[in-house]
């Protein structure tokens, strides 16, 4: 319930926010711990580790792709691509 809940706000924040920047912020503070949580109760309620694994590569790739789309976004276009 507690992942679903996560889940649901990151969803809205992501569907409300108008600017760019603004809805990095839903993907990367809400869903991440709503992940981690689902994936949490998979792995006591399965006994198995391998869960893990897609809870390590979300917490490591969800920062570093908002950074970049931040960055890309901030970035002023180059005169061919106008």
């Amino acid at each position: 319930m507690l992942s679903a809940a996560f889940l649901l706000i990151g969803d809205i924040g992501i569907a409300r926010l108008t600017d760019l920047f603004m809805p990095l912020h839903g993907p990367t503070k809400a869903t991440t711990p709503g992940i981690g949580a689902l994936v949490g109760a998979s792995v006591v309620h399965g006994r198995t580790l391998a869960p893990l694994v897609v809870m390590l590569f979300l917490f490591i790739t969800a920062p570093v792709v908002a950074h970049m789309v931040a960055l890309c976004a901030q970035r002023p276009p180059r005169e061919d691509e106008e």
